[in-house]
Parts: C-alpha cells; sequence; structure tokens
C-alpha cells in the first residue's frame, strides 16, 4: 500500500514538474514580447504585401551597387534586406507560422545564394536570384495580408509556432525522463528537470539580449542558434548511442548489475541533462522571438487568439509528454531503448541541417544549391550541399554504430548459448 502512495506522489511529482515547466514558458514570454511590438511600431509599412515592395526596393539597389563594381556594399544592401526587415519585422517568422518552415527557407536561400553569386563575379546568377526572391517575398505578404486580419488566422499560427518549436524539445525530454524512471533512477529526473528551467531562464535571457543587438548586428541569433544546435548534436549522439548500446538484454542486466549500488554515473546524468538543457535552450529564445513577431502585427482580437493557441499547443505538449511518459513504461526494455535511441539519431540529423543553416543566415558559411533536392524542414534536410553533406556523414556513422552495436549483441549472445549448451550436455552425463 505504502509503495503504491509513493509511486502515485512520484507520478503526481513528475507531472507537476512538467505542467509547471510549460507555465513557467508561457510566463517568461512576456518580458520579451513587448520590445517587439515597440520595433514594429516605429516603420510606416502597416501589410506585408509594403513590406516585400520595400525589401525589393532594396534589393534592386542592390543590384545597381554590384553592377557599380562595389561588390563588398552590394552584400551589404542585401544583408540589410534581410537583417532589416525579414527578421526584424518578423516577416520570416510570420511565414514559418502561416504558410510554411520550408518556404520560409527556400527564401532565405535566396538571400545567399544572391551573395555567393555576387562573390564569384555571376551576374546572371545574381540578377536572378534577386528577381526570384522579389516575386517570392510579394507572393508571400499577398498570402500573409489576405488571411492575417482574422483572429482564427493568429489562433492556427500561434498553434503551429508552439508545436513545431516545442515538439523537439518535449521529445527529448520525455524520452529521458521515461529512461531514467524506466531504468530505475526516478530520483535523478529532478536534475534534467532543472536542467530544462536553466535553459528555459537562459532563453528569455537570449532573447532580451538578440532584441537589445538586432539593430548592431542581425547575425547574433542565428550564429548562436547554429553553434548551439551543433553542440547538441553531439550530446544527443552521445547519449543515443549510450542508450542503443543498453538496448540488449544482457548488456542491460550486465549494466543493472554493475550499478546495483552506485546506481547511474555521474557522467551519464551529466550527459541526459545536458542533452533537454540544449534541447529546450536551442529552442526557447527563438520560440519567444517568433511569438513577438506574432503579436507585434496582431490587434486586441488576434492578440486574444495568439494566447489561446499557445495555450492549446502547451496542453498539447503535456499530452504528448505523458503518452511518451508512461507508454513507454509497459514497453520492455529493448523495444523502448532502440525507439527512445532511433529519435535522437534523428534529431541529431535535424539539427545538423538546422545548425549549419542558422550559420548560413549568419554568413559564416556558403550555400550552394543543389538541384532536384526536396526542403524537408521538418528533418533539417535542405536543398544545399553544406547541409546535406554533413548530414550523410551523421547518417553513416549511425548506421555504422548500429551494426557495430548489433554484430556485439549477436557475438555475445551466441556465447551465452555456446555455455547454456554445454551446462546442458555437462548435466546429461
Amino acid at each position: 500500500m505504502s509503495a503504491n502512495l509513493s509511486i502515485r506522489h512520484r507520478v503526481a511529482g513528475q507531472l507537476a514538474c512538467v505542467v509547471s515547466f510549460l507555465l513557467v514558458t508561457a510566463v517568461l514570454f512576456v518580458s520579451p514580447l513587448s520590445a517587439g511590438k515597440a520595433y514594429a511600431a516605429e516603420t510606416d509599412l502597416e501589410t506585408w504585401t509594403e513590406v516585400a515592395e520595400e525589401m525589393s526596393s532594396i534589393l534592386n539597389d542592390a543590384w545597381e551597387i554590384y553592377q557599380s563594381g562595389d561588390v563588398k556594399a552590394a552584400k551589404a544592401r542585401v544583408d540589410d534586406a534581410y537583417y532589416g526587415y525579414y527578421e526584424a519585422l518578423g516577416f520570416e517568422k510570420t511565414v514559418m507560422a502561416h504558410i510554411s518552415g520550408g518556404r520560409a527557407a527556400d527564401v532565405e536561400y535566396q538571400f545567399s545564394f544572391i551573395k555567393r553569386a555576387m562573390e564569384e563575379g555571376d551576374s546572371d546568377g545574381a540578377k536572378a536570384s534577386i528577381d526570384t526572391l522579389c516575386a517570392m517575398l510579394l507572393e508571400d505578404g499577398k498570402t500573409l495580408d489576405g488571411g492575417s486580419a482574422s483572429p482564427l488566422f493568429a489562433l492556427l499560427g500561434s498553434l503551429a509556432i508552439i508545436l513545431r518549436e516545442g515538439l523537439e524539445a518535449i521529445l527529448v525530454l520525455a524520452a529521458i525522463i521515461a529512461y531514467l524512471v524506466k531504468s530505475g533512477n526516478a530520483q535523478h529526473t529532478r536534475t534534467v528537470y532543472i536542467g530544462s528551467v536553466i535553459a528555459l531562464a537562459v532563453s528569455v535571457l537570449l532573447a532580451v539580449a538578440l532584441t537589445a543587438l538586432s539593430a548592431a548586428n542581425g547575425a547574433n541569433q542565428e550564429i548562436i542558434e547554429g553553434a548551439t544546435a551543433l553542440v547538441a548534436v553531439l550530446v544527443l549522439f552521445y547519449t543515443s548511442n549510450w542508450m542503443f548500446s543498453k538496448a540488449d538484454s544482457r548488456a542491460w542486466k550486465s549494466y543493472i548489475e554493475g550499478k546495483v549500488t552506485t546506481s547511474i554515473t555521474k557522467g551519464a546524468i551529466f550527459g541526459l541533462a545536458s542533452a533537454a538543457f540544449l534541447a529546450v535552450f536551442r529552442e526557447g529564445a527563438e520560440t519567444i522571438l517568433f511569438y513577438s513577431a506574432l503579436l507585434a502585427g496582431s490587434d486586441a482580437a488576434s492578440t486574444n487568439m495568439v494566447w489561446l493557441g499557445l495555450g492549446i499547443g502547451l496542453v498539447a505538449l503535456v499530452v504528448v509528454f505523458v503518452l511518451i511518459r508512461f507508454l513507454s513504461i509497459k514497453l520492455p526494455i529493448k523495444p523502448f531503448f532502440i525507439a527512445s535511441s532511433v529519435l535522437m539519431f534523428i534529431l541529431c540529423l535535424s539539427f545538423t541541417g538546422n545548425g549549419i543553416k542558422e550559420l548560413q543566415e549568419g554568413g559564416v558559411i556558403q550555400a550552394t544549391p543543389i538541384a532536384g533536392v526536396p526542403t524537408i524542414d521538418i528533418l533539417g534536410v535542405f536543398p544545399v550541399a553544406e547541409t546535406l553533406i554533413p548530414q550523410l556523414v551523421v547518417l553513416a556513422v549511425t548506421v555504422a554504430t548500429i551494426i557495430y552495436q548489433v554484430r556485439k549483441w549477436n557475438k555475445g549472445n551466441q556465447g551465452t548459448q555456446g555455455v547454456s549448451g554445454h551446462t546442458q550436455k555437462g548435466e546429461e552425463i
């Protein structure tokens, strides 16, 4: 009876932590949001079509500067259109919320293609990319203006943002918590929750800092997000590989027997907590800036719908966490560990692509287009060589790791069967 009561208290405590975590997420959003409204109020542009037209004028100005022979100034003018309008006014984030993340990625890469063509002296390529970009911007502006007055439009956009940005983080968090509980280390879940809350607080500070610094250097956000994503790849790969190595029942039994007195190692806990921290931190600041842009252009009715969408999305994330947390307990060890590892391997691929894309937007890495490759934003797949090649490397290393572990399991199982057969034969004699 007391054991059941203890379990119920532990479960209630974990649910309370998750709900509190998500509520704190919503509350902390409020502080940086006013900055976005203030910035938007400083402009005379009232519709997204007007923003697109202004950006087109700047891009054509960049073309004229390029024709005069000043490549550096022309590229700087292209950056003015991107950082000063597409990002600062929330055009990018509104497209991601109301059209698609893939569309926003395709538009963003056009900026990179223009600058690369200018650097290489490819006048035809630069002009073609400018014309393509201007057409895409005007098309998106008209699309957004056609639905932005609707409160339902604001609700769906808000819901899409929190689900899109929060799902990756909640999947990582839920998988780690479920693993700790299933492995008999539930006492360490608190460390993971603390790491997530710290990540949330740091995200708020980062969002405020990025808002303050955006006028001085618009590339700050992309560089920080890109670097964070790539660090997260290393941590997630280590964590997923470690989990996969324990999926074999014999390996898990050996691990448990070796940790009866010492429980899980400090290094493993640090790795799990770091994975949760990076997953939350990577999405946190960007999500706050998303909502800042969304609220900046909303009237009173639409603002209420934005908050309603956020609330519905947070409830949905709680449901996802609960399903993973409690359904996983009923799964056998091997399927659970394999599923968790595969999930983290997939996130490694996504984080690799998105991290490099952010660095490209920050001007750290160039973009080389590859024809025929579709944009799959949710998986971090983009039609450029600089993202695809590292993803293929990660995929190859992942496959090699899986093959190695499976062979190791099979070899161990054969040895166990051999010993078992020898014992049985001795007993018959």
